[in-house]
């Protein structure tokens, strides 16, 4: 019998303890900033029930989904018509459950449920994995992590102004500025579908000009030609996206030919309260052509991207007025970002942006010559964790070079070596293994100086 080689599916990574704490590094500054901000934490399950997902991101999400075939005899109530049916009247007879897509619609369903357990405006994040059926490539996971910050209950502007400013402290803490904050309005999007002729076709109009930087302005154009578009109202159209003017000057233009709209007046507020807020917009800027395929924004959509990083946005989000109603509760306004924590650890990679303390899985180690040593530096190790430094003993009795190259190789800072003679005076070879430098220094002299250091 062959021994089976051990793999994991295509689109999900394993972490080590180096790609951990360097994940945990950017988890922890994202998390304590949407606690700055006034975000509590919440947990959904990994497993919705389907009905709560589909029909939430469009017909490309739904192919997208992972879908969960039922336990026991999953095949008990399929018949002959069934089978004859094709995969879709398969699914509801054999599946009723699927791993989330994002965690913007289980925390749309979260919402309505607990309702009478919240108080609006409800300000909650959460920092959990997702699950998409997609293609695997560089950036493009099936397996990732979102972290996501949502306001429900409120449709003031504010809130679309003050997550940007949300979005601009978390890349300055992970010192990555190279950033372009993306923002345009799906009000402004329909109606820019209607004026290039394809009134109640948003959603493929969108679908269209979202691949505008991947695939260019001609072959877009022939999409949305085929839609039933009018080439020269795209060709208009595409001459106001081209322009890199200021935001005043793009809201002036789009409005020439647009009239009077919801959207536009909207990205007026949001620019003039983020001006109010101090907030700069030196990196924010208004892109009519941006479209966030998702069928739940209503208003302002966002979408970071990375300056110097040819990878997809990093960042992303928008307003959602209706999402709770196809759950119960109408009249909700919400709006919330999500940070693609995958994409973002891949661009401080590539940037060399990790602190090489994020890396360092101890302070100290103790290494010794023989038990008695060992023994000796168990109470020196409870001294040191007591006094708040991360140290660890050296488990076997084995050669003090081994130990030595030991802590070399997985980057710790400091050694502490015991022998006999270092048991009679109390005073211990404590050496710093990126200088080379060594001293002889008592217990408390080594904590003090590496809670100095």
């Amino acid at each position: 019998m062959s021994t089976q080689k051990p793999s994991i599916p295509k689109g999900t990574r394993d972490f080590g303890p180096e790609e951990s704490s360097r994940r945990n590094y950017i988890m922890d500054i994202i998390k304590s900033n949407f606690k700055l901000y006034g975000f509590s934490q919440i947990e959904t399950p990994a497993i919705e029930n389907l009905s709560t997902l589909t029909g939430k991101y469009g017909d490309e999400g739904d192919k997208l989904l992972f879908k969960i075939i039922n336990s026991g005899d999953y095949l008990k109530n399929v018949t002959t018509d069934d089978l004859e049916g094709g995969s879709q009247q398969m699914l509801s007879k054999i599946s009723e459950k699927g791993l989330r897509y994002d965690l913007t619609v289980p925390f749309a369903r979260f919402v309505v449920q607990h309702r009478n357990d919240i108080t609006f405006p409800f300000k909650r994040f959460q920092i959990q994995p997702v699950w998409r059926a997609d293609r695997p490539q560089k950036g493009r996971y099936r397996e990732f992590y979102q972290c996501d910050a949502d306001i429900v209950g409120t449709d003031s502007l504010w809130n679309e102004v003050n997550l940007t400013m949300l979005i601009q402290d978390v890349f300055r803490d992970l010192k990555y500025e190279q950033i372009t904050i993306k923002i345009n309005h799906r009000d402004i999007l329909s109606k820019l579908a209607s004026f290039v002729g394809l009134p109640g076709q948003e959603i493929p109009f969108c679908v269209a000009i979202d691949k505008l930087d991947k695939i260019g302005d001609e072959k877009v154009t022939e999409e949305l030609i085929g839609l039933g578009a009018d080439s020269a109202k795209i060709a208009e159209l595409f001459e106001i996206f081209g322009k890199e003017d200021s935001s005043a000057s793009k809201l002036e233009a789009i409005a020439s030919i647009l009239g009077s709209s919801r959207g536009i007046d909207e990205l007026k507020d949001y620019f003039k309260f983020l001006k109010l807020a101090g907030g700069s917009d030196a990196n924010v800027e208004l892109d009519f052509s941006l479209a966030r395929g998702l069928t739940y924004y209503t208003g302002v959509i966002f979408e970071v991207k990375a300056n110097d990083v040819k990878i997809g946005s990093i960042c992303g989000g928008g307003r959602y007025d209706n999402l709770t109603g196809v759950f119960g509760m109408e009249n909700v306004s919400g709006v919330g970002i999500s940070f693609g924590l995958d994409r973002i650890y891949d661009v401080l990679t590539e940037k060399n942006l990790f602190p090489t303390s994020v890396n360092q899985p101890v302070d100290a180690l103790i290494l010794h010559f023989d038990q008695e040593s060992f023994e000796h530096g168990l109470g020196l190790l409870a001294k040191m964790r007591s006094a708040g430094i991360t140290c660890e003993i050296y488990p076997d009795v084995i050669k003090i070079k081994k130990q030595f190259n030991y802590a070399d190789k997985i980057g710790i800072p400091y050694t502490i070596v015991i022998g006999s003679e270092e048991i009679k005076t109390g005073k211990y070879a404590f050496k710093n293994m990126k200088s080379g430098e060594q001293q002889t220094l008592d217990i408390n002299e080594i904590i003090q100086l590496i809670q100095n250091d």
